[in-house]
């Protein structure tokens, strides 16, 4: 059964601003090399970061929609940690909105 997530990667962008594109299409291709359909990328510019906690102070953020097997996240993870151009990434399951039935209108007398 496949459930929809979000993964939000935060590239190493420091020297590559002029590749980012090309980034974003080889990780868009492993994702779908491991089976995961995508339905949507958001590519949300490069942010300074509140604070900092390795060797950059700044990251482009991509925020991938997609759906995929449970078991695939873990493969994912993986994956991406041994990407150097990944500096930190974000799994989060989204949970289906279930339509609530119509309210029942009060009849006039």
């Amino acid at each position: 059964m496949k459930n929809h997530y979000e993964a939000l990667l935060v590239l190493n962008s420091q020297g590559k601003e002029d590749t980012i594109k090309e980034i974003i299409d080889r990780l868009e291709s492993e994702f779908q090399k491991e089976g995961a359909q995508i339905e949507h990328v958001q590519k949300m510019d490069k942010h300074q970061f509140s604070y900092v906690a390795g060797p950059l102070d700044a990251g482009y953020y991509v925020n991938f929609i997609f759906s995929a097997d449970p078991q695939l996240i873990a493969k994912l993870r993986s994956k991406f940690k041994l990407d150097p151009e990944v500096y930190r990434q974000s799994f989060q399951r989204l949970v289906e909105k279930k339509e609530k039935p119509a309210k029942k209108l009060a009849k006039a007398k």
